[in-house]
């Protein structure tokens, strides 16, 4: 059976390892650099991005990542894991955090507000649809999400979302220059893949539409190209996912 290696330091972990054993595939919890020696695929799941971060750096987990990344091995990151594979974070708490960067674009901690203000909205994707079949969009779960601001040319951006042209222009010093740019400033991205890099802003694995799993797996060729995701028609509400605070990880 093909295992897939899930950063287990905090946050939805068990969620990820949930969502992989519906498609057949063994999930492993990964805390120690030489863990990653084992794996061939890497989910670093959504949590609290500062708290990650400094479990981390004590169990000197950034230099293997930074590595396993850079070998070109499947990589993917959910909300606080797609702040840890940016090169780029803006919006942080003071003193920053480390990255374990590689890919290239610039994300907001935190872009659309509080725990109180996560949400969920149907999201157009075109590219997963073509690979994975199913209804033409994906509940995107948002709990204290980032947004991704902007990417290199190697980028491909696999969802995004609208949002007012100011909230773009103020959520990053650096845009300032391009006010007069603000109408075209509508959108923010909220998926994207670059090479062996996947990240999403949401939680695909607080759904029952596995079909983003099922894209990364392909990705590492860990299940067939002819094998189809598993998607359970599901309505759950934000506010019932978040009924009580205690009964999930505080997302990044």
């Amino acid at each position: 059976m093909a295992v897939v290696g899930v950063l287990a330091l905090q946050g939805s972990f068990n969620e990820h390892i949930a969502a992989l054993r519906r498609l057949g595939v063994k999930g492993v919890e990964i805390r120690k650099p030489e863990q990653l020696l084992t794996i061939n695929s890497l989910i670093i799941p959504g949590g609290e991005s500062t708290t990650m971060a400094k479990l981390a750096e004590y169990f000197n987990l950034f230099p293997a990542l930074r590595e396993f990344v850079q070998m070109g091995k499947p990589v993917w990151g959910t909300c606080a894991g797609l702040i840890f594979l940016a090169n780029k974070a803006t919006g942080q708490k003071t003193g920053g955090q480390e990255l374990v960067g590689g890919l290239d674009c610039t994300v907001h901690r935190n872009f659309f507000g509080s725990q109180i203000q996560s949400f969920e909205t149907e999201l157009a994707v075109p590219d997963l649809v073509s690979k994975e079949g199913g209804p033409e969009t994906f509940r995107g779960v948002f709990i204290r999400a980032p947004a991704i601001l902007d990417v290199g040319p190697e980028v491909q951006v696999l969802a995004d979302y609208p949002v007012p042209s100011d909230k773009v222009l103020s959520s990053d010093s650096s845009v300032e220059g391009q006010k007069e740019n603000a109408e075209e400033q509508s959108k923010v991205i909220v998926a994207v893949r670059q090479g062996n890099i996947l990240a999403t802003a949401f939680h695909p694995e607080l759904t029952a539409d596995t079909r983003w799993h099922s894209y990364f797996l392909k990705m590492g060729n860990v299940i067939g190209e002819e094998a189809s995701s598993s998607i359970v028609p599901v309505e759950v509400t934000t506010s019932s996912k978040l009924q009580s605070q205690n009964d999930l990880p505080i997302f990044q």
